[in-house]
């Protein structure tokens, strides 16, 4: 073989094992992407399969036999935050913009006005505890092709992420009032099917998932309870009141001069008849999805931490600011002090 072979033999044998080299790292960090992918999918997999439903029984604090003369529940609903959509603020006029990290500032501001409104703004009230209503729509989720394509997570590194920031904010309460009740419905944008299920729409639902990921941080912390049913209502009795919670999307209409009003109030008066008949009564009914903050002393429509997006700014909707529906429960007056909190820091979310 001339020396010109045996050079250019060399060379091929070279190439050839940087090639297989470049394979077998490529085929390493596939591997690593997917046995990290599986583990996280486990994990999933364990929170469904010990995932019995919550004992709904409420903690006696709620409901004493009798209460103080002074007696007062903080009740605050944390709904429609949409977690990993992207709002993106070109689109939008510079009206709004939102991210995974514009997300968090307003879950943590949320939960610190929480707090000021109740030690500062409602100062002197000494409360038996917070309810917290986790309302639906905790994630936008991919029932729509434009949500999959520009949502910054997939559901399952979503539901791992804010999982843990969620419960985050649940310690961050019960450190500040001893004792909290978790009440949690879904939405609609938390499934995972394409179309809206009647049977098994709860344990379909990442917004149930993220709830019972939520409950098993505080297995072991008796300041936290949960009620997490497996049907899309939540009951739950504050003192001797009743109080409803549902996410909203069973409404349909609203479009006339009359907006959201008459089928809200229809679907009330459907729940009202209802709950009658079982035996059960409701003063008060709490609900989601319209993104609109509307409070009454017998309906509260909870506002998003989402706020303006593509959708609202194009259907022609009326532009409000993010916000959450927040009131206290006496035994005398059930809803007696309602007042927003607001999310919103725009200058420290840079946009």
């Amino acid at each position: 073989m001339k020396f010109a072979d045996e050079v250019q033999a060399e060379t091929q044998e070279e190439v050839s094992i940087v090639k297989l080299r470049r394979e077998r790292d490529l085929a390493r960090r596939e591997n690593e992407r997917l046995t990290q992918a599986v583990d996280e999918a486990n994990k999933i997999i364990r929170v469904i399969e010990t995932a019995n439903a919550s004992e709904i029984e409420p903690p006696h604090w709620l409901s004493p036999a009798k209460p103080r003369s002074s007696a007062a529940m903080l009740v605050a609903m944390l709904s429609d935050t949409h977690f990993d959509e992207v709002v993106n603020p070109d689109e939008m006029e510079g009206l709004n913009a939102y991210n995974r990290t514009i997300a968090k500032m307003r879950l943590e501001r949320w939960a610190k006005g929480v707090v000021k409104m109740a030690r500062h703004y409602l100062a002197g009230v000494k409360y038996d505890g917070i309810v917290l209503i986790l309302g639906g729509d905790i994630f936008s989720g991919d029932i729509h092709e434009e949500l999959k394509d520009t949502n910054e997570a997939t559901m399952l590194e979503s539901c791992l992420y804010w999982s843990e920031q969620v419960a985050g904010a649940v310690g961050f309460l019960a450190d500040e009032f001893k004792k909290v009740q978790v009440v949690s419905v879904v939405g609609n944008h938390g499934r995972t099917t394409r179309k809206p299920r009647m049977k098994q729409r709860v344990v379909t639902n990442f917004d149930w998932l993220l709830s019972k990921m939520v409950e098993r941080y505080f297995a072991s912390d008796n300041r936290v309870s949960f009620n997490i049913p497996t049907s899309a209502d939540a009951f739950l009795k504050i003192y001797e009141h009743g109080h409803l919670i549902t996410h909203g999307d069973q409404v349909h209409g609203g479009s006339g001069i009359g907006g959201i009003y008459p089928p809200i109030m229809r679907m009330r008066a459907k729940k009202e008849h209802k709950y009658l008949q079982t035996g059960q009564n409701f003063r008060t009914l709490w609900m989601g999805h319209w993104h609109t903050y509307l409070s009454t002393p017998h309906l509260i429509i909870n506002g998003s931490t989402k706020g303006f997006d593509e959708y609202a700014m194009l259907m022609g909707f009326g532009f409000e600011v993010p916000q959450q529906a927040l009131a206290i429960v006496t035994p005398e007056r059930n809803i007696t002090v309602q007042a927003p909190i607001f999310c919103q820091d725009r200058k420290r979310e840079g946009w």
